[in-house]
C-alpha cells in the first residue's frame, strides 16, 4: 500500500523526465536524432539488466544513455572516473539503481562498481582507502570511526532513505499471521541456542516442527539493527540459523523450507512478494504489517530505520563523485530509491542533506558514542 504523498514523488520525477527529454531533443535536432527516454526499470537486489557482475559480487553498470532525467545532461556527459562503492546490501539496490541511471547519464564514462559484502565489511574497506563511498543500513559504530580516524579518513555522512525490516515465512506457512517483539526475542535471543527449535515452543497452537532460521550475517548493518531491536544489544544473537551478506540468499532459503523464518529488507520482501509471506510484528500497539506508509509515518515499529551512504571527504572534492552524490539526493535519486522498495524521505531531510554535502561538513551524528536517536532532519540540523 502507498501513501499518496509516496505516489506523488513517484509522479513527479518521471514528468520532469519527459519535459527535459524532450527539450534535449529540441536542441540537438540539428545535428543528431533523440530517440525516446526510457522508464526507470525496476530492481531486484540482483544484478540490473545492463550490468555485470565481477567474482566477488560487485556490480558494474554497462549499459548506454538511454536516459534524459538529467537537470544538465551536457555537465555530466562531460564528467568520468571511478566510484568504487561496497556496503550494504540493504542499500545496494538504490545505489545500483543510481549508479546506471547516473552512468547513463555520463556517457559511461563514470563506472560506478557497487559491492555488497555487508555493511561492516562495507566500512572496513572505506577506512582502509579501498572505496570512496560506503553503504549503510546502519549508522557507522564508534569501533569504526576509531578505524577511519587512524587512518585519517574523513567522511560526509547521509541519510538516503528508510527502510522497515520484513520479519518473512514460507508462503505454505498457514499458523503464523503476526509475531510480537516478545516472541521474536524469545526465538532469536542467544540463551535461546539448543533451548528453542520447534515453532510450538514459541505458541502451543502452532506444529511440533523445527524452525529453519535465515537471517543477515554478522557484518550486515541489518543483522546489527536487527538485534539491537529485538534482543536489546546489537550483534548479540543465537548462532545456529543460516546466515548471508546476501539478501537473495535468504529469499531463496526461506522460500524452499516450509517451516523456515527469516527476516531482510522491505525492499526484499516487496521485490520476492511471491516467493515469501511477510509476517506483521507486533511492538506493542497491535499486529502492523510493513507497508509504504506504515514505515514512513513510524507505526510499524520497531523495526523501522533510516539508511546511509558515507561519502569520503577528499574524494567529494572529485566532480564526478560530488554529482553522483548530488543526483543520489535529487529528486530523480528519490524516484529510483522509491522504485526499489524504499521509503523516501520528506523534501526537508534532502535539501539539509545537501546543504551538508556541499559545505564539505565531516563527521557523525548518527552513529559512534554520542548518536542522535531523534527525527533525522533534527539530527541534520546540529
Amino acid at each position: 500500500m502507498s501513501s499518496p504523498n509516496l505516489d506523488a514523488l513517484k509522479s513527479l520525477p518521471m514528468r520532469l523526465l519527459i519535459l527535459v527529454t524532450a527539450t534535449a531533443c529540441a536542441i540537438v535536432l540539428m545535428s543528431a536524432a533523440c530517440g525516446p527516454s526510457s522508464e526507470t526499470p525496476a530492481k531486484t537486489g540482483g544484478a540490473a539488466a545492463g550490468s555485470t557482475v565481477s567474482s566477488d559480487g560487485s556490480t558494474t553498470s554497462t549499459t548506454a544513455a538511454t536516459t534524459g532525467s538529467a537537470a544538465n545532461p551536457t555537465m555530466y556527459a562531460s564528467l568520468s572516473g571511478d566510484i568504487p562503492i561496497d556496503g550494504s546490501s540493504t542499500v545496494f539496490p538504490i545505489t545500483e539503481a543510481v549508479a546506471e541511471q547516473f552512468g547513463d547519464l555520463a556517457g559511461r564514462n563514470v563506472r560506478a562498481v557497487v559491492g555488497i559484502s555487508g555493511t561492516g565489511g562495507g566500512f572496513k574497506k572505506f577506512c582502509a582507502s579501498e572505496t570512496v563511498i560506503s553503504n549503510a543500513s546502519r549508522p557507522i559504530k564508534q569501533k569504526e570511526v576509531d578505524l577511519c580516524a587512524a587512518a585519517g579518513i574523513e567522511y560526509i555522512e547521509l541519510p538516503v532513505a528508510i527502510d522497515g525490516l520484513s520479519v518473512v515465512v514460507n508462503p505454505q506457512n498457514d499458523f503464523v499471521d503476526c509475531l510480537t517483539v516478545e516472541q521474536l526475542n524469545m526465538i532469536w535471543k542467544p540463551e535461546s541456542e539448543g533451548v528453542i527449535a520447534k515453532w510450538n515452543q514459541v505458541d502451543p497452537s502452532w506444529p511440533a516442527e523445527d524452525i529453519k532460521m535465515y537471517a543477515p550475517g554478522v557484518d550486515s548493518g541489518t543483522f546489527d539493527y536487527f538485534t539491537e531491536a529485538i534482543n536489546g544489544d546489537g550483534g548479540v544473537s543465537r548462532g545456529d540459523f543460516v546466515a548471508s551478506e546476501d539478501d537473495n540468499v535468504l529469499v531463496q532459503g526461506v522460500s524452499g523450507d516450509k517451516y523456515s523464518l527469516g527476516y531482510f529488507g522491505y525492499a526484499y520482501f516487496v521485490e520476492n512478494r511471491d516467493k515469501v509471506k511477510v509476517v506483521p510484528i507486533d511492538g506493542g500497539s497491535g499486529c502492523i504489517a510493513p507497508t509504504d506508509e506504515a514505515i514512513n509515518n513510524g507505526s510499524y515499529a520497531p523495526l523501522s530505520r533510516p539508511l546511509f551512504i558515507y561519502v569520503r571527504a577528499d574524494a567529494a572534492q572529485e566532480p564526478h563523485i560530488a554529482e553522483f552524490v548530488r543526483y543520489y539526493l535529487s529528486d530523480q535519486g528519490q524516484q529510483l530509491a522509491a522504485s526499489v522498495g524504499y521509503i523516501p524521505f520528506p523534501q526537508e531531510v534532502y535539501a539539509l542533506s545537501l546543504t551538508k554535502f556541499n559545505a564539505g561538513t565531516v563527521g557523525t551524528v548518527f552513529g559512534g558514542n554520542n548518536a542522535f536517536n531523534g527525527p533525522v532532519a533534527e539530527g541534520l540540523m546540529k
